[in-house]
């Protein structure tokens, strides 16, 4: 009796990696495009000055939008309110509060929004803004 040639079949024990590399690229890419944009939700055109400090801790942050909404980090506030949620945010009342404001918000407004932290008891109160892009000629 002729014995038949035993083929043995190899079991495929390596995991393909190439589906994985191709969506973790995919994440990486979606990540890198909304990064920017996740700073802050708010759209704000902020005054440009020749004198700006770069912020590299995270603080908390009042924005004073185009439409003279205020906003605390990203969420709509009452200004009557302001004071009232920054102190349950805030650790201590000497920290930082940054104020960003759109460059066509009326000056009254901004002083309006600076007055009611002053009268809460916010003292440290930073402006932020862009440094000025200088023109090459």
């Amino acid at each position: 009796m002729p014995q038949l040639a035993k083929s043995t079949q190899t079991s495929l024990s390596d995991i393909n990696m190439v589906p994985f590399i191709d969506v973790v690229l995919v994440l990486l890419i979606i990540f890198m495009i909304t990064a920017p944009i996740l700073q802050s939700g708010i759209e704000v055109d902020l005054p440009k000055t020749h004198t700006v400090k770069e912020i590299l801790e995270q603080r908390l942050v009042v924005t004073i939008d185009k439409s003279q909404r205020i906003y605390l980090g990203n969420d709509p506030v009452n200004i009557h309110q302001l004071p009232e949620r920054i102190r349950k945010q805030l650790k201590h009342p000497q920290d930082a509060i940054f104020l960003r404001c759109d460059e066509t918000v009326p000056f009254g407004s901004f002083a309006t929004v600076v007055d009611s932290l002053r009268v809460a008891g916010f003292s440290n109160v930073s402006i932020v803004t862009e440094p000025i892009s200088e023109r090459r000629r």
